[in-house]
């Protein structure tokens, strides 16, 4: 009875510190008005933070496989962020500053990484990424 009680406690044990390591995380802060935030994780130990401040900012994040990070920052109006990753392994994030911007991050492979930042008005950014252990960076500055 004893050794029984000693292998449930071990399997216990074993298991909660293997459960966060596993799981996905979201982390979403929105300030202002009209924004929206949304996505969807399959597989383990992804992770996506979404930070908004202003109106009508958009951002929508699908994470498919496994250690997939994606990470976005909007500050101003009426922006768009779509970031899509397939595989494992992947990093992405945009920074947007300012009005009216569109970003598409599409990843499909292992180990990308995707970059951007967009400032001022009107700018449109679409990276898409197929295979493995691309890089790409951009930065824009619009009127």
């Amino acid at each position: 009875m004893k050794r029984l009680t000693i292998i449930a406690t071990a399997v216990a044990l074993v298991t909660s510190f293997s459960a966060p390591v596993m799981a996905n995380g979201v982390s979403i802060e929105q300030f202002g008005f009209g924004n929206a935030a949304g996505g969807g994780q399959v597989g383990t130990g992804n992770l996506l933070g979404v930070f908004q401040d202003g109106a009508f900012n958009n951002s929508i994040t699908e994470q498919f496989g496994h250690g997939n990070v994606a990470a976005t920052g909007q500050s101003g109006f009426n922006n768009a962020s779509d970031t899509v990753q397939n595989g494992n392994g992947n990093q992405a994030g945009v920074g947007q500053f300012g009005n009216n911007h569109t970003s598409v991050l599409t990843q499909d492979g292992n180990g990308n990484i995707a970059a951007g930042v967009q400032v001022g008005n009107n700018c449109n950014a679409n990276v898409g990424q197929t295979g493995s252990g691309n890089v790409a960076a951009f930065v824009q500055a619009c009127p």
